[in-house]
Order: structure tokens, then C-alpha cells, then sequence
């Protein structure tokens, strides 16, 4: 069975996912700017209110994934909050000045969110390095899944890669549950079968978003209700 999950940037999203029957959702705002941290009292509301699974962007500012000694401490007060509020997974993304995944950052981000589960995002598509090398580093490092539209600027677009990052995610030896690639960007109910068969993946990431008559966005229940229907191959 394929996971589904919706990407939702307000309290007002997730009810229309939950809405629609998603089950999971990635909680973030902002996402003009590629997302931020969600505050402390939506992400409680998704959770205690709405009931869903709820993995949260912890993304302290817009720009780059290399992060300042004060940054970095401020994820790491966030990581605390969303465990005590009952996230079940944060969604992380560091790399390096060089832009390589900077595995020893991760490592410690993952130690210090347990028992959260640590989803790596789509920093991972900005990184400079093979992607294949890249996975390898997300993988030693501990986290449970990668998201990633294996970088092409769409998931459809990169569909090669990302089945190539399946197979080895497959072949990786593992010391805990198999690691989940988690494909992203792009992702409609019209083209997720195809997605699905392309890659391989048995999870799949999508906004599902409309705009609203003031400009902004939110998820829409019609949407995530195709896009699930969809995904049941």
C-alpha cells in the first residue's frame, strides 16, 4: 500500500487534508519560501484536534541548509518542542559549506529527535555531490526517509534518479527498519500512478494546493481525495 503525504502550510490545510482521508501530513508555513517551522499551537492542533500523523518542517529561516552555531541551537530547542507536543517525525535538511549532506550534523539531529522518526528533505536536491553518495551519507547518518524529486526540479522529471535511489536505498545494509525514499514535488492525482510505476516508491509527498481569491494557498480536500484514490495500483 502506498503512503500518501500532504504537504500543509496552516492549520486550515490540514483540517482539508484530513478532510480528503489523509492520515499523515508534513506541517510547515511559508511555503512561498520553500517552508518554515509551524508554531508550537498548530502543530498540538494537528495532532491532538485533527488526529494525524504529523511530521514537522523544522526550518528555522529561508535560504541556505548551512546552519549557524545559534541556528543550530534553535533546531535543536524545536526538535524538544515537537517531541513534547507529540510530533511523530521532524523533517530536516543540512548540508555543508561545500553543499555535500554534512552527515555528522544529521547524526546528532536524529540522536538528540528520538524516539521522533527524521525524514532528510529536499536540501537533498540541492546537494553537490552524486546522488547516490548523497543517499549514502542521509542513510549512515540515521534518518528514516529521504525526501526527494531526485534532483530535477519536479519528481515526474527526476523519476530515473529516484528510482535508482530506491534500489539502493534497498540494497543499503540497514541496522534498523528500511529506509523509505519519499518522492516529492510536482506530484498531482493525474500523474502519481505513472510516478508510482516509474520509480518504485511506496511513498509519495504532494501539496495538493489551491489559490485562494487573496493570493495565497491551501490544500484542497478534492485533491488529496483523488490523489489517495490514485495511489490504490
Amino acid at each position: 500500500m502506498i503512503e500518501v503525504e500532504i504537504c500543509c502550510n496552516s492549520l486550515a490545510s490540514a483540517r482539508a487534508a484530513a478532510s480528503g482521508g489523509a492520515r499523515r501530513i508534513e506541517l510547515c508555513r511559508d511555503l512561498q519560501c520553500g517552508g518554515l517551522t509551524p508554531d508550537d499551537e498548530t502543530i498540538a492542533r494537528c495532532v491532538n484536534d485533527l488526529g494525524l500523523r504529523t511530521h514537522v518542517l523544522v526550518r528555522p529561516r529561508p535560504g541556505d541548509f548551512c546552519y549557524s552555531d545559534a541556528e543550530i541551537i534553535e533546531i535543536e530547542e524545536t526538535l524538544m518542542r515537537c517531541r513534547t507536543l507529540g510530533a511523530a517525525a521532524v523533517v530536516v535538511g543540512f548540508l555543508t559549506s561545500e553543499g555535500t549532506v554534512d552527515e555528522e550534523l544529521t547524526r546528532h539531529i536524529v540522536r538528540l529527535a528520538a524516539p521522533m522518526e527524521v525524514t532528510f528533505h529536499r536540501a537533498f536536491d540541492e546537494a553537490r555531490q552524486a546522488p547516490l553518495e548523497a543517499l549514502a551519507a542521509v542513510i549512515r547518518a540515521g534518518c528514516h526517509r529521504l525526501l526527494t524529486s531526485g534532483q530535477a526540479p519536479t519528481a515526474p522529471e527526476g523519476a530515473a534518479v529516484i528510482r535508482q535511489l530506491v534500489q539502493a536505498a534497498a540494497d543499503h545494509p540497514l541496522p534498523t527498519a528500511p529506509f523509505k525514499i519519499l518522492a516529492g514535488s510536482g506530484i498531482t492525482p493525474l500523474n502519481v500512478r505513472q510516478l508510482i510505476a516509474a520509480t518504485g516508491v511506496i511513498e509519495v509527498h504532494g501539496s495538493c494546493k489551491t489559490t485562494l481569491p487573496d493570493g495565497t494557498t491551501q490544500t484542497d480536500a478534492e485533491q488529496v481525495k483523488l490523489l489517495i484514490q490514485n495511489t490504490l495500483i
